[in-house]
């Protein structure tokens, strides 16, 4: 398993992340436990989880209770330093998690506290914000998104107080580093500059959705990312588990997450599947497996990129930990490239 620099932080880390958000849903504490066990032995030291999980659905009787199971691991195997572990606080406007306020630094402060003891650790490696309070463009909001409501003066303001109160977490021992979550090219520019400006904690990563099916971190953000040594956290690298095939036919099989979420987060529309089917016809033509092509495909990217793979069963994990080290074939990329110019944005 190849170890890849996370920004500037000096932290090394593996080539693939390992996503927990079934975990006290989909997952029992035990199959939590499983997973990191089987992750560890194949060489991942890095995880991410958030203080709103699990999903599928998001219920305020469970917020934390991912972050309870990843600490109670660390409280039975007393393996702490075999990981980097990385959390989340919970943007605005989501009421099952504390009311839907929004991130503030009093809040960035109470909720690393809480994490904290959850995680049963004492510092979080990677500290960050899920989406902005300003609004974002990602969960398919960009067929209508608008920033022209925005304030600059009050999102400056914002981005300086919640720095200012990282910097004193980070000074304390709470935090190693701060990155970004569902953010954009100007946002995360913003954090970069005032960062900069200030010494205070600079933006170590930015976790967007990217995948073979959702490429909008291609242009601004990945020369952003270049530019500015901000590493890519690719979260739903096999798109919600499109690209494994397993809802080929518009069909919903026990036990996935399209049972609880029916339209996936809005990823089924009606050009999807002909998407999913053209890159599943690149893998069965180079004899690959459609997960281990995906993952290999965001590890590709000349941005360094880092996917986050999430399993609901250890023999999926086991297929995605298979991607580690793949290295996909000129002629693969090539048929990838004309699939994507075939099926543009399905969703």
């Amino acid at each position: 398993m190849q170890k890849l620099p996370l920004g500037r932080t000096g932290l090394q880390v593996s080539e693939l992340c390992l996503g927990t958000m079934t975990w006290g849903s989909q997952n029992t504490e035990a199959e939590g436990h499983d997973q990191m066990d089987m992750a560890l032995d194949h060489g991942v030291n890095f995880l991410d989880t958030a203080e709103m999980y699990p999903t599928n659905p998001v219920r305020a009787q469970t917020v934390g209770r991912t972050e309870e199971i990843v600490g109670s691991w660390l409280a039975s195997r007393k393996r702490r330093d075999d990981w980097i572990i990385a959390t989340k606080i919970t943007g605005i406007g989501h009421d099952q998690v504390r009311d839907g306020a929004p991130i503030t630094a009093a809040a960035l402060r109470s909720c690393v506290e809480q994490s904290l003891r959850r995680l049963n650790t004492d510092v979080i490696d990677l500290y960050q914000l899920h989406w902005p309070n300003r609004g974002s463009y990602h969960f398919r909001r960009n067929w209508s998104f608008d920033p022209t409501a925005q304030d600059r003066a009050a999102t400056i303001a914002h981005m300086q107080d919640v720095l200012a109160e990282a910097g004193k977490l980070v000074t304390e021992g709470k935090i190693r580093a701060f990155g970004l979550s569902n953010e954009s090219a100007w946002g995360t520019a913003q954090w970069l500059r005032l960062a900069d400006l200030n010494g205070w904690p600079r933006v170590a990563s930015v976790q967007n959705e990217y995948s073979l099916l959702c490429r909008h971190f291609d242009t601004d953000m990945a020369e952003l990312c270049h530019n500015e040594d901000v590493t890519l956290l690719a979260f739903s690298p096999l798109a919600a588990g499109l690209l494994s095939g397993k809802y080929a036919g518009d069909v919903t099989p026990d036990n996935t997450r399209r049972m609880a979420t029916p339209d996936l987060g809005g990823r089924i529309t009606p050009q999807v599947f002909p998407a999913v089917a053209a890159y599943l016809g690149v893998a069965a033509d180079h004899g690959l497996d459609p997960c281990q092509m995906a993952l290999a495909f965001t590890r590709s990217r000349a941005v360094p990129t880092i996917p986050i793979i999430g399993a609901t069963t250890l023999a999926q994990l086991r297929t995605n930990l298979g991607a580690a080290g793949m290295v996909l074939s000129d002629e693969v990329l090539a048929d990838i490239a004309a699939t994507r110019r075939q099926h543009p944005m399905p969703f």
